[in-house]
């Protein structure tokens, strides 16, 4: 096997990991967390679908599709920080970066480079492809947590607050998606999935 193959599939085997992160968000059904595997397949496939209802400005959707799958990757080493632990967030940006050094730098250069570039972009948030990414990496546990009768948000005692400012981005750049995420945070209120 050829050096570059060789880092390759060393980096392949190394993600692998990444389905035994598990995250504080459970699965729609509630039966059990969801690992971080399966939360970045599903902000994929959201990114995707959800396209059409982020405005009339043109993305390069293959580029947060990209970011989306490799976003979470750090996980393995930096661990998942849950969203509303603001002492886990003082050192996050760190310990993520290490692991991204690390874990991207198994593969060859080039592709090392792009993935943290990628991952440096989705972390910034300058661009509409590193906001539209986020906007998906928010409103998937959100829709979790709704559909679990807010299993999550109760288990933290999480109020609307914290909610509706973690979705607040959405508001200038996707009304439509920023409308029907609000709504569902107020009905969660009303149902007493979510604290006021």
């Amino acid at each position: 096997m050829n050096d570059r193959l060789s880092r390759q599939i060393a980096f392949i085997r190394e993600v692998d990991k990444l389905k035994t992160i598990f995250r504080q968000t459970y699965l729609m059904d509630a039966a059990r967390h969801e690992n971080d595997a399966e939360h970045s397949w599903h902000i994929v496939l959201m990114a995707w679908l959800l396209e059409e209802h982020r405005g009339p400005e043109k993305l390069d959707v293959l580029r947060v599709m990209k970011m989306l799958l490799i976003h979470d990757i750090v996980e393995i080493d930096a661990g998942d920080t849950f969203a509303y632990d603001v002492q886990g967030h003082e050192n996050q940006f760190e310990r993520e970066r290490q692991a991204a050094v690390r874990i991207f730098g198994l593969l060859p250069s080039d592709q090392s480079a792009e993935m943290m570039e990628l991952w440096l972009e989705f972390e910034r948030r300058e661009t509409a492809e590193a906001r539209y990414a986020a906007a998906m990496d928010r409103i998937q546990p959100l829709l979790h947590n709704y559909y679990t009768e807010g299993k999550a948000w109760r288990e933290h005692r999480v109020t609307s607050g914290r909610v509706l400012e973690r979705i607040r981005f959405l508001e200038r750049e996707m009304p439509e998606l920023h409308a029907f995420v609000a709504g569902l945070i107020d009905d969660a209120v009303k149902q007493g999935y979510l604290l006021p």
